[in-house]
């Protein structure tokens, strides 16, 4: 097992390059040290091998397929006893963090990975490394573009793909103001947002509807903006218990943001704060500054005799110097005041209630109230679990219920969202509410409602009126007749001078609502949104490769790297941003389809090497690969692995090797569908220039068919039909025939056995005969 920690600035493709390495290996684990983050590795990394394959698991949020070869978490809910080939946690210089870093200097110390372990974060954090994991092999990270620092600037002269940073809501929301007054508007970006309204604001600036961003340090920690200039508003934040200043190190975290891959970025700040100081904008630019000496650190072995043995053995010392017992820990000081209290002293007896009231302890404070308020809370969850077990699911909807009523002006509609994260966790957490899948569910609405509201009202404030921004939708169609043939009622146009953002949406959305199910078609709007979140089964594809969501074409597949990795075009008129979402999740979506059609074998492992060449071109053939061209594989193919092949489903025929459940009717279409992506790029000889190729594919159950002239033979063989002759054939029937022919009653003639072999595969008798003295030759040869 090998360690490596790769060190360095930002912008050096630590993270690009952890995810690469992750998926070389068969399964793998992934920390990141946010939500968002979290939700936007997970997004590239289903987008390379399927969501099928990828779980996701955080506080609130946990999406776990069946069999998911890799996870990707935030460092505190990584499922650490799950063992996987390669792990790795990013950004690992918070472990110096002085609420969070006890965590990941756990992570540090004893997650690792059965094959390989990576750690990345800043060149900070080599001292500490090389003392605490000796056996790690550090690797230097550099910046692939320049960063500079400049002079001040003014909101006037600030220059287009800039961020503003600040570090309280309230400048953040006078700063966006600002900007709307006086540059046209702002997307926002701050720690409290949830993911669905992080990418809505995101997309807004991606797709440059906006051409200034304001954030806090969320922006920090690893998304990819499109930033050229980052300016500081503030040099000053409270960190939850004072107000400080920043230090160098985190001034550069957030610079860092400038300048994406190769491209140059810049810093400064906002007038009337003073230029940064020379020897503070030298060290920023060339990422130099002071080791981490301490890594916080708390001891996990702990106690659970009685609550003053838990007290005891989360305050044990550590015997490291170069770690330092974490004292600021909120769910160790939760727990330290549920403590003083007689009810829950009384509930806290046996090692069961014991570890109950430390798991309601990690209850995470969103709503960022009083703390006695949040005391408040965990103690009254712990009591419903301690007394009944479970909380009542009439309890937690009751919470719901109060959070979907609250009014919705912006500062309220955060509140609402930081709430409804808190009853997420709760819902999240294994066995702690009836009807926990209900509750999940009705949770995830309510966050996704207030997040487009939240979304709606960032827009309506800070982007200026008339400003051009398209919804993420598709266009409504004319409102549909009533029934009794009255005309439609009049709808406010969207797009009439003068009308906010907001009304666009809103009126958007109303349209939508109107829609009767049996009266929806192609011109109807569908949120981008729901398509996001859509289950795989909730697309479709024809055999020409384009993409269905409840009905209607939204995209079409197109050649990508390979049959297997098709690209997806989003047929919809949608903002860049959105696009660019939709489109993530559909290439997806082509990965689990393929997996659908070849999982049975790529999910193998410990193959030996010639089996592992072997499920290659079978995945190539998309489940069907010619025993001629698999001839060197299976030379050489260990006894061993071809029994596990057979009992995973692949037939080894004497023509070819198949999957049986790839030649169902409705696996052929999604087969065709890629081929379809392949093929529909190349004009047939004689068509007209750039006119797309048409193929005739088989039709549901059809059992052959003449190969269409301009179609390579091997396009038949990977949905399933290799050419014989003048027929594409059925894989199976083509071994039904040759098994026959191994059988052939000497008393039949050979017209005989053609009318048999033509009754079978549905063709003429003369082609039936040709098709047999060819597999006679295969046969022999």
């Amino acid at each position: 097992m090998t360690i490596t920690a790769l060190l360095g600035p930002t912008n050096t493709g630590k993270t690009h390059q952890a995810i690469e390495r992750m998926l070389e290996h068969r399964t793998g684990m992934m920390g990141l040290p946010l939500r968002l983050l979290a939700r936007e590795v997970y997004d590239r990394v289903s987008t390379q091998v399927g969501e099928a394959q990828v779980a996701l698991v955080t506080g609130e949020e946990k999406r776990v397929p069946p069999r998911p070869r890799y996870w990707v978490c935030t460092v505190e809910a990584m499922p650490i006893r799950n063992e996987v080939d390669f792990l790795a946690v990013d950004e690992i210089q918070l472990a110096a963090h002085p609420e969070r870093g006890h965590v990941f200097t756990e992570r540090l110390l004893s997650a690792r990975g059965l094959v390989e372990t990576w750690f990345m974060g800043a060149e900070t954090m080599r001292d500490a490394m090389k003392e605490l994991v000796p056996t790690a092999t550090i690797r230097n990270s550099p910046r692939l573009s320049t960063l500079r620092g400049v002079s001040p600037s003014t909101l006037a002269s600030l220059p287009k793909r800039s961020a503003v940073v600040a570090f309280s809501l309230t400048r953040v929301f006078e700063l966006a103001d600002r900007l709307r007054t006086r540059r046209g508007g702002a997307a926002v970006v701050i720690g409290a947002l949830s993911p669905r309204a992080r990418n809505a604001q995101v997309a807004l600036y991606q797709a440059k509807e906006v051409d200034f961003l304001v954030a806090t340090d969320a922006i920090g920690m690893g998304l990819n903006l499109d930033i050229d200039h980052v300016a500081f508003a503030d040099m000053r934040k409270f960190d939850g218990r004072i107000a400080r200043d920043l230090d160098p190190a985190e001034l550069a975290q957030i610079a860092g943001r400038a300048g994406r891959y190769v491209k140059d970025g810049t810093f400064g700040t906002i007038a009337p704060l003073p230029e940064l100081p020379l020897e503070l904008r030298r060290a920023i630019e060339g990422h130099r500054f002071a080791s981490v000496r301490n890594l916080q650190w708390r001891n996990a072995d702990l106690a659970y005799e009685s609550l003053e043995d838990l007290l005891a053995s989360l305050r044990r010392p550590s015997t490291v110097r170069r770690l330092k017992r974490a004292e600021r820990a909120l769910d160790e000081e939760v727990l330290a005041a549920l403590a003083e209290q007689p009810e829950v002293l009384r509930l806290a007896r046996g090692e069961a209630n014991l570890r109950l009231l430390w798991a309601a302890c990690s209850i995470p404070d969103y709503r960022q109230l009083l703390f006695e308020e949040h005391v408040a809370l965990v103690g009254r969850v712990f009591a419903e679990l301690a007394t009944r077990g479970r909380l009542a699911r009439s309890d937690v909807e009751e919470e719901l219920d109060r959070i979907e009523r609250s009014t919705s002006d912006l500062e309220t509609l955060m509140d609402r969202i930081a709430s409804i994260r808190t009853w997420n966790f709760v819902a999240h957490q294994g066995g702690w509410v009836d009807g926990a899948e209900a509750v999940r569910e009705r949770a995830r609405k309510i966050e996704d409602d207030l997040s487009d509201a939240l979304h709606d009202a960032l827009v309506t404030r800070f982007v200026e009126r008339g400003r051009p921004v398209r919804a993420a939708s598709i266009p409504k169609a004319a409102p549909s007749r009533p029934k009794n043939g009255a005309p439609p009622a009049p709808q406010s146009d969207p797009h009439a001078a003068g009308a906010s953002p907001f009304a666009k949406l809103a009126t958007l959305r109303a349209s939508l609502r109107r829609v009767e199910p049996d009266r929806v078609d192609d011109e109807e709007m569908v949120s981008v949104e729901a398509m996001i979140e859509a289950g795989f089964e909730q697309f479709g594809v024809d055999e020409h490769g384009h993409i269905s969501f409840e009905g209607r074409r939204v995209a079409k597949l197109v050649a990508g790297r390979s049959v297997y990795q098709p690209d997806v075009v989003v047929s919809l008129e949608l903002d860049a941003g959105a696009k660019l979402r939709l489109t993530r999740r559909l290439v997806a979506w082509s990965r689990d389809l393929v997996h659908e059609i070849v999982g049975a074998v790529t999910d193998l492992e410990e193959l030996g090497s010639n089996a592992r060449g072997l499920v290659h071109l079978i995945t190539s053939g998309l489940g069907t690969v010619l025993v001629r061209e698999a001839r060197t594989q299976l030379d050489a193919l260990d006894a061993r692995d071809e029994e596990r092949l057979i009992a995973a489903g692949l037939v080894r025929g004497r023509v070819a090797l198949y999957l049986p459940s790839a030649l169902k009717p409705a696996v052929v279409t999604k087969r065709a569908a890629l081929l379809s992506a392949v093929l529909g790029l190349n004009p047939p000889r004689k068509a007209p220039q750039g006119a797309r190729l048409v193929p005739r594919w088989p039709l549901e159950g059809e059992r052959s068919l003449a190969p269409s002239r301009d179609v390579p033979l091997e396009a038949y063989a990977a949905v399933g039909y290799p050419v014989i002759g003048k027929r594409a054939i059925r894989a199976d029937l083509i071994e039904r025939i040759v098994h026959r022919l191994l059988a052939e009653d000497a008393s039949e003639d050979e017209e005989t056995v053609g009318t048999k072999v033509a009754s079978w595969i549905g063709c003429r008798a003369s082609e039936a005969a040709e098709i047999v003295e060819l597999l006679k030759a295969a046969m022999g040869a």
